[in-house]
């Protein structure tokens, strides 16, 4: 049961027990302000959409929104302070340190781009204003009179755990194609079921998603990902057809079989593993790297039944990650992070054979700060191919050798020597071999850390020098291949 008590004052203010129309809903001090102040200049003053809904559900609002029937200007003059944000009848009001969104009632004409209207027209009846928002559950206003205004049943389906459109839902997904995606992210981040006639729109309407920019399609996925039921979330857009368009080589591993290790479908055990990432609390890297960390198996399998294989499949699968993310506008830094989990998640670890060589060797690839996230997505993995245990004794192993190991030289800023000495040294000036050279020491020195001290590496640099730029490339690249060489041998032990 809820209790308001067990919670920081700050937030018991903003909850409210409502348990029928007539309960107050309690807002900061800095929203009840402006509703003050708009009301004390005759106008009318409503906290409307999500805030409504999120503290219906015992849930504390991100953002308080509010609507009136003031025009921007008149809104302006209330609180000289605020500014007019946009062309959609939006004033930000500054009150006690924070911003407060509000809005004049308005009604949205033609929508050519469907996303934003081409129009809007400023109404004094709140119920046209709330009659343009996308789901019943969002168009709820809440106001002096201290009941709810609900022209559409909202606080109905909240009970009954429905997301349901506004009226007609194929004009309301016409009118701002994002809806789409917005119905499945509410219906996620609520473990909410969408209403018959709304789910039939949007499966009728989900090639309508190809209007909306790829950021906006991400920041909705990324919320949906970032949901305890995020698994729940990825299958709905599956079901709807909206994956096709957004993240279609995902859909690729759908009915596709594996081998005698697997007792799912490629698509089944991404989903299972996104499923148990999201359960784990994991960022959002893991969660991503553990529902694409197989992606190119269908593009790499060999034969059928209990032997088919895929191998690679790992290789190409971070490079497959890499594009579904650039397409979708993710940050630099994330798409190399989920680069890195996809292309090394099939990383060897048996006990008797793994040397602290190789799993230098593997952390100086990953980086160590990526190290957890790694063996978290291999904890993903393995739940998602049905075994009951995350954590076997080999991770266990393995995770003390990544702590054991993590303070000897995995990277050229760890060697006892640094481009300047290189330069001294040789009686060089800077150019790409300084860097080489460095990298082949490090080779050397990942093999055996007690080779990193200044005496050594001042000698060794001399006879490196002797070599030219090919060759010590080539030098390096054969050390790393004897590594993967060996792993990928391992593994196509089991098949994969």
């Amino acid at each position: 049961m809820f209790n308001d008590h067990a919670l920081p004052r700050e937030r018991r203010v903003v909850y409210s027990r409502l348990m029928s129309r007539e309960k107050n809903i309690k807002v900061p001090e800095r929203v009840h302000r402006v509703l003050a102040g708009l009301r004390a200049a005759s106008f009318d003053a409503y906290v409307v959409g999500g805030c409504v809904r999120d503290v219906m559900l015992k849930k504390e609002p991100k953002d308080w929104d509010v609507a009136t029937n003031a025009q921007p200007e008149q809104i302006q003059k209330v609180f000289p302070k605020s500014f007019y944000e946009n062309k959609f009848g939006t004033v930000t009001v500054h009150e006690s340190g924070m911003e407060v969104q509000v809005t004049t009632y308005r009604i949205d004409h033609h929508y050519t781009d469907k996303r934003r209207p081409d129009e809007v027209t400023y109404t004094q009846d709140l119920k046209e204003d709330l009659a343009r928002r996308d789901f019943t559950i969002n168009a709820m206003a809440f106001g002096h009179d201290e009941k709810i205004v609900d022209p559409f049943h909202g606080e109905k389906d909240l009970r009954e755990e429905l997301v349901r459109a506004v009226g007609s839902p194929h004009e309301r997904f016409e009118e701002d194609a994002l809806r789409l995606m917005r119905a499945v992210r509410f219906a996620t981040q609520l473990n909410f079921t969408i209403e018959k006639e709304t789910l039939a729109a949007i499966k009728e309407s989900s090639s309508s998603i190809a209007h909306v920019s790829q950021e906006r399609i991400r920041d909705e996925f990324v919320k949906m990902i970032m949901s305890v039921h995020a698994a729940r979330g990825a299958e709905l857009l599956r079901e709807t057809g909206l994956l096709a368009y957004i993240i279609p080589e995902i859909l690729e591993g759908v009915g596709v079989t594996q081998n005698k290790h697997h007792i799912y479908t490629v698509y089944e055990h991404n989903l299972r593993a996104l499923a148990y990432a999201a359960e784990q609390n994991y960022n959002l890297s893991v969660r991503l790297a553990a529902f694409f960390h197989d992606v190119a198996k269908p593009r790499t399998k060999r034969g059928e039944g209990p032997n088919a294989t895929f191998y690679n499949h790992d290789i190409f699968g971070a490079k497959v990650s890499k594009n579904i993310m650039q397409r979708m506008k993710f940050s630099t830094a994330d798409i190399e992070k989920v680069f890195l989990l996809v292309r090394y998640h099939l990383f060897y670890y048996n006990v008797d054979e793994v040397t602290p060589s190789s799993v230098r060797r593997l952390i100086k690839n990953v980086g160590l700060e990526n190290m957890d996230d790694l063996i978290n997505v291999r904890f993903a993995d393995r739940i998602g191919s049905g075994v009951p245990k995350a954590e076997p004794y080999k991770l266990r192993h393995f995770r003390y050798m990544v702590h054991s190991l993590s303070k000897d030289p995995i990277s050229v800023k760890m060697l006892k020597v640094n481009g300047d000495d290189v330069m001294r040294i040789l009686g060089i000036s800077p150019s790409p071999k300084i860097g080489i050279i460095l990298n082949a020491m490090l080779s050397e020195v990942l093999d055996n850390p007690k080779l990193n001290t200044e005496e050594y590496l001042d000698d060794r640099m001399v006879e490196l020098n002797k070599m030219s730029v090919s060759e010590l490339s080539d030098m390096i690249k054969k050390a790393d291949e004897h590594i993967q060489i060996f792993e990928s041998e391992e593994r196509r032990k089991f098949n994969v």
